[in-house]
C-alpha cells in the first residue's frame, strides 16, 4: 500500500481488468482477487486456475471488524466446504450463523469453503490485517 492509501500498479487495482495477484497464506499457492461490485449480491472474486470462487464483497469490511473486536491474533483454520470449520478460527466465523450475513460468506455451493485461505491475503493487500506466512496453522490479526 502506499502513503496515499492506494493499492500498487504492481499489485493490481483490485478489478477485473487488473485483478490483484496474491499467494495463500502459506505461500504455496497463487490466485488472482477482484471486487465485482456490480454483481447481485457485489462479489469478491477469486480465481484459482480454472475455478472460480465468490464471497459476499461485505466480508472484506465485516472480516476486520471482527479481527478489530477480537483485538489479538484468529487462527485462519481454513477448510474445504465439506470440511468442518475448527472452532474459534476465521473459518469458522465465515461460516457462523452468528457473523453478520448469518452464515456463509461464499456465494457458490459447493465453493463456499476455503474462506480463511483466499479472503485474508485480501485484507492484507488492503493494509487491514497481518497475515502470517508460516507452512502451517496461519494466523491473522487487524490493523487499525
Amino acid at each position: 500500500m502506499s502513503d496515499n492509501g492506494t493499492t500498487s500498479s504492481a499489485s493490481g487495482e483490485g478489478t477485473a481488468e487488473d485483478p490483484w495477484i496474491l499467494s495463500t497464506p502459506p505461500g504455496g499457492s497463487e490466485f488472482e482477487a477482484w471486487r465485482d461490485e456490480a454483481a447481485d449480491p457485489p462479489a469478491l472474486v477469486v480465481q484459482v486456475g480454472t475455478t472460480q470462487l465468490r464471497y459476499d464483497l461485505r466480508c472484506i469490511d465485516d472480516l476486520h471488524q471482527m479481527l478489530v473486536g477480537a483485538g489479538d491474533w484468529v487462527a485462519l483454520g481454513n477448510a474445504d466446504e465439506q470440511k468442518e470449520a475448527k472452532p474459534d478460527t476465521v473459518e469458522a466465523w465465515g461460516r457462523s450463523g452468528d457473523n453478520p450475513v448469518g452464515g456463509w460468506y461464499g456465494l457458490k455451493k459447493g465453493l463456499r469453503g476455503r474462506f480463511a485461505n483466499y479472503v485474508p491475503p485480501v485484507l492484507e493487500q488492503l493494509g487491514l490485517a497481518e497475515v502470517e506466512h508460516n507452512a502451517r496453522n496461519n494466523r491473522m490479526r487487524a490493523i487499525g
